[in-house]
């Protein structure tokens, strides 16, 4: 928010106030230098961003740019905050995540994490994936109850999880209404995991106990991570989570509990991805959708959304997987900011398996440099009054909200889960997406760009899973699962033959000549993990093919400018396929030269190209 001076002075007083129009004029001439004669308000929307769920991101946003009143923190639509006070009087609440089912190696990974920085726990119970219930006590032993709250996942038996975790509470002196925490019923988000149907009166049951003994624990999650992990835009994960809640307010209000109290029963998952600014808008439209379900329940005061945010798993990659480092912080700074009450930071590690206790260290140490060094959590919706994010929001609501009505009309949650109404929107928009993963459109640093296909994979214990087998159900997808099945070809014949498959970099002219499209190429490549050979430095037609077959490689790519391909393109092609070569490439845009078999440049499907190319290679 600007504040005026006192005495009036304005710091850009001498400097007249620039006109859109003026704006445009500049963006003009600025595309106009990189070849594009477009005018008007088809220069700006040159410069705009397609996003999911039919949004665009405009590069200049002003005070035209309207949104609804977003009212104060802590007060309704809430999508300034569920509290007056937002985080900012102790931080967010640190979450750690924990699935090792050994009770002793766990009680050491909590007692660990609980001292150094983090706030509650997230424990699996039950089931191969999980700790025992008979272990529950084990795990915990030295942990302060009263303090540290408990967040259960007991996909395989609610029942005893949960009892067993009230008796633990009762055993230690805890009272009842100082007990904190989640028990996560959650049984239509383990219909979406699985395709069991859902049975919700063992949530409804424990929604009743909670709210009648125990009034900090919340009994029921609504998980939106299966749609999230399922392909799922942020307009779909919202849309489903209201659809989630709204089932759960019918079946807690049939059992006869008000709106208020089944509102308070209810704590909402969602997933934080490295777009923070979706992420922020995300977390501030899932507020202002449930204020309004809670409005048109007839109970507005109870529109405060409990959230716990979770890093999301889908961006998570299996190579360089150092980057998740990075993805994880700009998505917890996009939760933290969003608003969320509880954010968990999964391990760099996660896709890998078990995390060790260094990924451990970082993941807990990212949101507490981000709040005690960064002083993140001390402004209460620093993204307030941001004309982007505010018009973020309210698109993306209106997106979701549209979501929610068209699964309304399908006949609810359930009825839109069984039918495969769910799956096959998800499906649909996950098909999109991997669209533009495959052509590097929306790029992954480590794996699609910048790859190391030379660089030791890092193994980790396996994870036990709580869904392996499932008879149906949603299914998982990952950002890097096209190029992982790629690098785990070259893995395997690196195994086999002791070298990975190679491309021939045939680079001609000097070295400014043809430097950027060889570094395009060699990326390129590298992401299906075949290794470019670029030696010698340049060839022509008399040097390329010795220098193929000193290679060792069957594949070559041309690299240069157009105007050295305009002059020998065609006769070092011709020398290459002399040599031996299977496939030759030309590095640019299409353009008739003999012997040149295909083109790869900025937008191709670089999953088909190099899939196509270890076919040829005979990588299995």
């Amino acid at each position: 928010m600007t504040v005026q001076p006192a005495d009036g002075l304005s710091p850009a007083a001498a400097f007249p106030d620039p006109s859109h129009d003026q704006w445009q004029s500049l963006v003009e001439g600025v595309l106009r230098k990189s070849g594009k004669e477009v005018t008007g308000s088809a220069a700006e929307e040159a410069l705009s961003t397609t996003l999911e769920d039919g949004l665009t991101t405009r590069p200049l946003y002003t005070a035209s740019d309207e949104s609804p009143d977003t009212g104060f923190p802590g007060f309704a639509p809430f999508t300034r905050g569920s509290r007056s006070e937002g985080n900012a009087a102790g931080g967010w609440d640190v979450r750690q995540r924990h699935a090792l089912t050994d009770p002793a190696r766990l009680n050491e990974a909590l007692l660990g994490d609980l001292e150094n920085g983090v706030t509650s726990l997230w424990l699996t119970v039950g089931g191969p994936a999980g700790v025992p219930v008979d272990g529950l006590a084990r795990a915990l032993d030295g942990v302060y109850l009263d303090l540290a709250p408990i967040a259960l996942h007991a996909p395989d038996g609610l029942d005893a999880a949960a009892t067993e975790l009230l008796r633990l509470y009762e055993d230690r002196g805890v009272a009842k209404d100082e007990a904190r925490g989640t028990l996560g019923a959650d049984p239509l988000g383990h219909e979406a995991r699985t395709g069991v149907e859902a049975d919700l009166a063992p949530a409804v049951r424990w929604a009743q106990r909670c709210d009648a003994e125990y009034p900090g624990i919340r009994a029921i999650a609504v998980d939106a991570l299966p749609y999230h992990e399922a392909g799922g835009s942020a307009g779909e994960e919202l849309g489903l989570s209201l659809a989630t809640g709204v089932a759960y307010l019918r079946a807690l209000t049939a059992a006869g509990m008000s709106v208020e109290a089944a509102c308070g029963q209810l704590e909402f998952r969602y997933a934080a991805t490295a777009d923070q600014f979706l992420t922020i808008a995300k977390l501030r439209a899932a507020r202002r959708l449930w204020a309004r379900v809670a409005e048109a329940s007839g109970a507005p005061a109870a529109g405060a959304q409990r959230q716990h945010a979770v890093t999301s798993p889908v961006m998570m990659t299996r190579r360089d997987p150092w980057v998740n480092m990075l993805r994880t912080t700009l998505a917890t700074l996009g939760a933290g900011v969003g608003g969320a009450d509880s954010v968990t930071v999964l391990p760099f590690d996660h896709a890998l398996g078990l995390p060790d206790a260094f990924a451990r260290r970082i993941a807990r140490n990212t949101s507490t440099i981000l709040m005690e060094e960064s002083h993140l959590a001390r402004v209460i919706d620093p993204a307030g009054g941001s004309w982007y994010v505010e018009r973020l929001t309210d698109e993306l609501a209106a997106a979701a909200w549209a979501f929610f009505q068209e699964t309304e009309r399908a006949g609810g949650l359930p009825a839109a889960l069984r039918s495969g109404t769910v799956a096959e929107r998800l499906a649909a928009t996950w098909a999109a997406r991997s669209a533009k993963l495959a052509r590097r459109k929306e790029p992954i640093t480590g794996v699609s760009e910048f790859p190391m296909p030379g660089e030791r994979p890092v193994e980790r214990e396996p994870a036990p899973d709580a869904y392996a087998g499932a008879p149906g159900g949603l299914p998982r997808v990952r950002r890097d699962e096209a190029f992982e099945a790629l690098r785990a070809r070259s893995d395997a014949h690196l195994a086999a033959t002791g070298s990975r498959p190679k491309v021939f970099v045939a680079a001609l002219g000097p070295a400014a000549a043809h430097t950027a499209r060889v570094s395009f190429a060699v990326n390129l490549f590298g992401a299906g993990g075949i290794e470019a050979v670029h030696d010698p430095v340049s060839v022509d037609a008399d040097t390329a093919a010795g220098a193929l077959t000193a290679s060792g490689a069957s594949v070559g790519v041309l690299c240069s400018s157009d105007a050295l391909y305009a002059e020998q393109a065609e006769q070092v092609a011709g020398a290459l396929k002399s040599a031996g070569a299977a496939q030759v490439f030309l590095a640019g845009r299409p353009g008739a030269y003999a012997d040149v078999d295909a083109h790869v440049f900025a937008g191709c499907d670089a999953v088909a190209v190099l899939t196509s190319v270890l076919d040829r290679m005979g990588v299995a």
